[in-house]
């Protein structure tokens, strides 16, 4: 629990946030109350969606729809309530297998590297060394979440991987200093990227500060996307020495 939430309204926001990872649509008491067996009553729920958007953990986006979590709810979700899904013994040895070769071109590396995070995350990676190197895949990936249904968003999300400034920003100024990071457009103030979220990790390699990061929709897959980038990380680590 965090200050000022109850175990139960915990319970219902990991509910929401479960339920909107998945559908990408507000959603609703009564969504929570038949999917999730919380033992309390469509009203009870109701009131307690109502509370947490209150503490700005849920926004409502329309008078009579449901509520969809906020950056605060994503941020408390992945710091202690999502359990991480590790990628499979396979799937780790086909991802090594796909960059060993380039392993000693840090240029060849990283493009590859980017070609296989979007395909395992079905989301946009990116790659990029504080220099001012950019590399990008994935970008299909976009066009299958309803957030990025607006030729408008899409032209600002893409306008933002030839902007070399602002990625150095988002991944280099804004960075924590852990080794993972996660970011929202909304946080970050800028308005026309208010759907975003990113998950950069950061490393050195060869003497050069490298970011390699997924970007999609607030509602990301974040249990098995983190995961994923830590292990894309201490695999580039490993292999680059």
């Amino acid at each position: 629990m965090t200050e000022g939430i109850s175990a139960r309204q915990t319970q219902i926001l990991k509910a929401v946030i479960d339920e909107y990872i998945e559908t990408a649509i507000p959603i609703g008491s009564e969504s929570v109350e038949k999917k999730y067996n919380l033992g309390v009553s469509p009203a009870t729920i109701r009131n307690e969606m109502a509370e947490l958007t209150r503490l700005g953990y849920l926004r409502q986006p329309h008078i009579s729809s449901g509520r969809v979590p906020t950056p605060l709810a994503m941020k408390f979700y992945i710091d202690q309530l999502m359990e991480e899904r590790e990628m499979s013994l396979t799937d780790e040895v086909k991802a090594k297998e796909e960059i060993w070769d380039v392993r000693n071109n840090l240029d060849r590396l990283l493009e590859e590297a980017t070609h296989a995070l979007a395909e395992r995350t079905k989301n946009l990676s990116i790659a990029a060394t504080d220099e001012g190197k950019v590399w990008h895949a994935g970008y299909r990936n976009v066009f299958t979440n309803p957030e990025f249904s607006s030729m408008g968003i899409c032209a600002d999300l893409f306008s933002l991987l030839e902007e070399f400034d602002r990625l150095k920003e988002l991944f280099f100024v804004r960075s924590s200093g852990n080794p993972i990071d996660v970011l929202f457009g909304e946080e970050l103030g800028w308005t026309e990227l208010a759907p975003i979220g990113v998950v950069c990790a950061h490393f050195n390699v060869k003497g050069k500060n490298v970011a390699l990061g997924v970007i999609g929709p607030l509602r990301l897959s974040y249990s098995t996307i983190i995961p994923t980038l830590r292990y894309f990380r201490n695999l580039i680590e490993e292999i680059a020495k």
